[in-house]
């Protein structure tokens, strides 16, 4: 908080208290100056009396008088008593309203201006800047991944790398700025500068960012985080908007700011208002669109390679919008996690899949990817199993792929699921193989029963290079630990022709079909020979398979 904003506010409530007790000081003054007015009329007539009286030269004073007289020191004694009491109280008074005004302008825990005065004071800041022929910049920063900061060291921890930052902060901010604590880890921050040095922003912006990184000490432990910053000017369009809506504008490039990666700044461009937007609405039809039934399960064919056997099919969530079309699950799925509604949104389409599957052939295998939100919910096996007994489907043909980023961020609570779900008789693969530090580490320690080599090497096979001598040493690795495998993006035949030559592979890929929604998918088993016996009773899907996007933009499912 700036230094002169400061001595304003506490100097308000001095001057609304002695406006509320000035009626309080005239009174008890008056009775004081009457008092000593009367205790000089009467004095001047009693006390020469009573010195004659004591020297024996007259008669004593008149009682009456001389009551009068010593009520009238009573009198002066107390309303100077009372004089000083109401000074006092005046004083106690003034004290608590500013400490009231501090913290009701304050907040309480950094110091800094708090979500309710920021605007005010900015507005007068504007306006000064203004006067001087400057401008003023707006920045909104929050610490990158706070709440895991929380969770990790405690709320004790947060509170004091919250304190930490705005010090570091207010130390490096120049003369005449504001900063405010918005709430939670948000903060704000009014600068004003000389249009002629606008790069000065931008120095600061990065001076804050590498300030921040700096490691916190708290309890013996060193914790670093980082922030994301976004900027605007007070210059914007025409420069008349209010602080409230600068702000706003600073908050949007920041929110863009996290998304392109954390530990950064942006300046604010207009096109960022109508993306997030967008988001807006996509949240607000996520949340609409779950409970009614909106996200369905597509299926992608699985095919021993060898043989050209169909022997399973890969569920992939599709978002079928009533005003968007088919959505893609590398769309929503982000979105989903951050709302927390993709534990709902997966079971939805799993329990689906499931039903859909039901009147598959017994032979043919349903594996469905799992969110890193649903690896650590301790109840996830439980729910699937749940979601088993309802579709009355085997768990036998059921396969979990587990991503294998996911497994560093607790590999316990992964070891305990996947303990789970195979004492359910499900299979659990690991997806995405490959791409992580500790594959091989992972293959030893967890007890997986496939792996799903990364289509970014499936891709990538050109008869030479990297990518077949990867395979080939994925396909040894797996053979001796008695694993099979599964080569996703399998998209032209000489692809198939060279995994073929490099070992046992189940595989998918648009070689084989793009993925079909259920209906298609019962269409297509039913030519095949392969659903159980039945009348066909499943109601054409509106969304044909011409739809579906491209199958690289829809990896994941829920």
């Amino acid at each position: 908080m700036d230094a002169n904003e400061l001595t304003k506010v506490n100097a308000m409530p001095a001057s609304a208290s002695r406006q509320g007790f000035v009626q309080f000081d005239v009174v008890a003054y008056g009775i004081v100056i009457a008092a000593i007015i009367l205790f000089v009329g009467i004095g001047g007539t009693v006390l020469p009396q009573l010195l004659r009286a004591v020297s024996g030269e007259g008669a004593g004073p008149d009682r009456s008088l001389t009551s009068a007289l010593l009520l009238n020191i009573a009198l002066v004694i107390f309303s100077w008593r009372r004089q000083r009491i109401l000074s006092v109280e005046i004083t106690e008074r003034r004290k608590a309203e500013a400490q009231a005004w501090i913290l009701a302008e304050t907040d309480p825990l950094t110091g800094c201006f708090n979500r309710r005065s920021i605007g005010d004071a900015t507005d007068r800041l504007v306006s000064t800047a203004c006067a001087r022929g400057e401008e003023v910049a707006f920045l909104m920063f929050d610490l990158d991944n706070f709440k895991r900061v929380n969770d990790v060291n405690g709320h004790k921890a947060g509170d004091e790398i919250l304190r930490e930052i705005a010090a570091r902060v207010t130390r490096v901010m120049p003369a005449g700025s504001l900063i405010a604590r918005l709430g939670g880890d948000e903060f704000a921050l009014v600068i004003p500068f000389d249009p002629a040095h606008a790069q000065r922003i931008e120095e600061l912006a990065e001076t804050l960012i590498r300030m921040a990184a700096l490691p916190v000490e708290v309890g013996g432990a060193s914790i670093q985080t980082t922030i994301s910053i976004g900027i605007t000017r007070s210059s914007n369009n025409t420069g008349s908007e209010p602080a409230q809506t600068l702000l706003h504008m600073a908050d949007i490039a920041m929110f863009h700011a996290k998304k392109q990666g954390r530990n950064r700044y942006y300046w604010f461009e207009d096109s960022m208002e109508a993306e997030l937007r967008f988001r807006a609405e996509l949240e607000a039809g996520i949340r609409r669109g779950v409970p009614l039934g909106e996200f369905v399960p597509h299926y992608e064919q699985q095919i021993e390679i060898k043989t050209g056997k169909l022997v399973g099919f890969e569920m992939l969530a599709r978002w079928e919008s009533p005003t968007a079309g088919t959505i893609g699950p590398d769309i929503f799925i982000p979105i989903a996690e951050e709302i927390g509604l993709i534990s709902e949104l997966s079971e939805s389409v799993i329990a689906q899949a499931l039903k859909d599957a039901r009147e598959w052939d017994p032979e043919l295998t349903l594996s469905v990817n799992i969110s890193p939100v649903q690896l650590r919910d301790p109840w996830f096996a439980q729910k699937l199993l749940k979601l088993l007994v309802e579709a009355n489907f085997p768990s036998s043909r059921l396969d979990v792929e587990i991503t294998e980023s996911c497994l560093h961020e607790n590999l316990g609570e992964v070891r305990s699921l996947i303990a789970s779900l195979k004492n359910q008789g499900i299979s659990v693969s690991l997806d995405d193989f490959g791409m992580g530090y500790n594959s091989l580490a992972q293959l030893r320690t967890l007890p997986f029963d496939r792996i799903k080599i990364d289509r970014s090497f499936v891709s990538g096979l050109s008869g030479t290079g990297d990518s077949v001598m990867i395979i080939q040493a994925i396909s040894t690795l797996a053979d001796g630990l008695g694993l099979p495998i599964t080569a996703e993006g399998i998209d032209s035949e000489s692809i198939q022709s060279q995994l073929k030559d490099l070992g046992t592979f189940k595989g998918q890929g648009y070689l084989y079909g793009r993925p079909e929604n259920a209906q298609l998918t019962r269409e297509r088993l039913s030519q095949l020979g392969l659903l159980l016996g039945g009348p066909e009773v499943a109601e054409p899907e509106k969304t044909s398979a011409e739809t579906v996007a491209p199958l690289d933009a829809n990896r994941r499912s829920a």
